[in-house]
Formats: structure tokens, C-alpha cells, sequence
């Protein structure tokens, strides 16, 4: 009797296992064709069936749900993507756009310098401005022209409002132009309603002064100077600025006076380079060639 005990022990777990195994299987089977699986069951029905139709739904539910989900992250991971692109290329857009301002700007101030350049009394040479510099030792500017284009040293440079410097160093291609604001540059100037004359200089701290003005020049605030004609870099009756403070010691021989220069120095982006106090020749002020009649 205890034999036959032992012996049905390992039967029933054989049993078991099989069963369970056969269950597993069959559960797995249905995960991957929930609704062939329910249909099946639907035909077959037992008791079996009815065990694992809620789990089915379930497992069905739990599918379409993932589904789903899944889906919309699809979904959402295009609308990214397409999102990027689109903020890519409107960054493009906006790049393009400041491009072509910036372009644009630059075409209007060089359209006012060059029909300043067609009707001014002398003749002068286009320049754009390539660099800046501002510090404790001096302040210039560098312009894309150079002895290639026929600039010298000394010349005047002025832009259409009136006088920026003078030109000191020559390369090639490039010139380095000194401001008037620049302690090294000094140039001979005129109230233009007095015609009394003095000498314009830079300072160290960048400021203008107009020095050796008569004791008995009736100077005030507000004169408008000009350049006088003197000297070989400008021609008489450019724009140099305003006097903005006179200064007079009691012990002094001569008048001197703060000027506000007429041209904002830091916002220039093109200038124009005097080569020729003489106007250009023009094709049609040339003289005509007269044919004459055969003998």
C-alpha cells in the first residue's frame, strides 16, 4: 500500500507540470492571436475557455492599449522631428534675412557716398572701413584700399558730412587711416563765419581742439568750422564740426576751443579718399576730335 503511494507522488506531478506547461504554452500562443483566440475559444467553449476569456480580454486590452501608445509616440517623434526642421530652417530664414538688411543698409549709405562723389569739386576714391582701432596709443581706422589703387600717404579723408582724417600708412590693398581725434593728426581749419583760422588736433582722451584762434576772434558756441584750403590734404570749405566750448586765460595769446566733430567717427562704415583737389574728367567734357575735310 505505501508503495503504490509513492508511485502515484511522481505520476501526479508529471501531471501537474504538463499541465501547467500546457497552459503557459497555450496562454503564450494567445498573446499573439488574442482575437483568432477568443474566436476559437468561442466555437470550442468548456470550462477552459471560460477560464481564459477574461485573461484574454484583458492581455487584448493591455495590447490595443500599447498599441496605441506606441502609436502616438510614433506620432509625436515625427512632429519632433519635423519641429526641428522647421525652427532649423527658419533660423536659416532669419539669417538670410539679416544678411540682406545688413546688405541693403550698407547699399544706401554707399549710394549717398557715391552721389556725393559724382557732383563733388574733387576727386576721390571709394573705400569700405575692414577695421577699427580705438585704444590709448592711437585711433584709427582701415580701409580696403591701398597703393594698388593709387592711395598715398597724406592724403584727405572725408566722408559725406564732412572730415574724417588723414591717411598715414599705405600697403598694397589696405590703407590706415588716423581720425581727427588722434593727437597725431593735425590739420588747419576756419570759422566759417569770421574766416578766422586755426589748427584743428586730436587729444589723448579723443577730443578735438581747435588752437591759436586771434584773441580778437569773435568766436562763439555753435560756429561751424570748416577746412581752409592751406594744406595739401583738404580742399577749402569742408565740414570739420562745431564749437561746442572757448577757452580764454587771461595770460593767453590765443583763443582755443573744444570742437563736437560733424562726423560720428564710431558708426562709419564706408568713406571716400581724396586722390585729386582737381574734379574728375568726365567723358563728355573731354574735347571732341574734329575730323577735317581732305585737301
Amino acid at each position: 500500500m505505501p508503495r503504490s503511494v509513492h508511485t502515484s507522488l511522481p505520476i501526479a506531478r508529471i501531471l501537474r507540470r504538463i499541465l501547467v506547461g500546457g497552459s503557459i504554452l497555450f496562454l503564450c500562443l494567445l498573446l499573439f492571436v488574442p482575437r483568432q483566440s477568443q474566436e476559437w475559444l468561442g466555437q470550442v467553449g468548456g470550462p477552459f475557455a471560460m477560464i481564459l476569456e477574461g485573461p484574454l480580454q484583458v492581455v487584448a486590452s493591455i495590447q490595443h492599449t500599447v498599441g496605441d501608445t506606441w502609436s502616438q509616440y510614433l506620432a509625436l517623434q515625427q512632429v519632433w522631428e519635423e519641429n526641428q526642421s522647421l525652427r532649423s530652417q527658419l533660423q536659416e530664414l532669419q539669417g538670410e534675412q539679416n544678411r540682406l538688411r545688413e546688405q541693403a543698409i550698407l547699399a544706401r549709405d554707399f549710394e549717398k557716398l557715391l552721389q556725393y562723389q559724382a557732383t563733388a569739386p574733387m576727386t576721390t576714391l571709394s573705400a569700405h572701413i575692414i577695421g577699427r582701432n580705438a585704444s590709448n596709443w592711437y585711433r584709427a581706422l582701415i580701409i580696403d584700399k591701398g597703393a594698388q589703387d593709387g592711395i598715398h600717404a597724406e592724403m584727405g579723408v572725408i566722408t559725406v558730412a564732412g572730415v574724417v582724417g588723414r591717411v598715414v600708412r599705405v600697403n598694397p590693398t589696405t590703407s590706415i587711416v588716423l581720425l581727427l581725434s588722434d593727437p597725431n593728426v593735425a590739420i588747419t581749419g576756419m570759422i566759417q563765419t569770421s574766416r578766422d583760422e586755426g589748427i584743428i588736433q586730436g587729444t589723448p582722451q579723443g577730443n578735438i581742439h581747435m588752437k591759436y584762434l586771434p584773441p580778437l576772434s569773435p568766436v562763439t558756441v555753435g560756429d561751424a568750422i570748416v577746412t581752409s584750403g592751406l594744406t595739401d590734404d583738404f580742399p577749402r570749405g569742408l565740414h570739420i564740426g562745431h564749437i561746442r566750448q572757448i577757452t580764454k586765460a587771461t595770460a593767453d595769446l590765443f583763443q582755443s576751443g573744444e570742437v563736437t566733430p560733424i562726423v560720428n567717427f564710431s558708426k562709419l562704415e564706408g568713406v571716400l579718399v581724396i586722390t585729386s583737389f582737381q574734379p574728375p574728367i568726365s567723358a563728355e567734357s573731354s574735347p571732341s576730335t574734329t575730323t577735317l575735310p581732305a585737301p
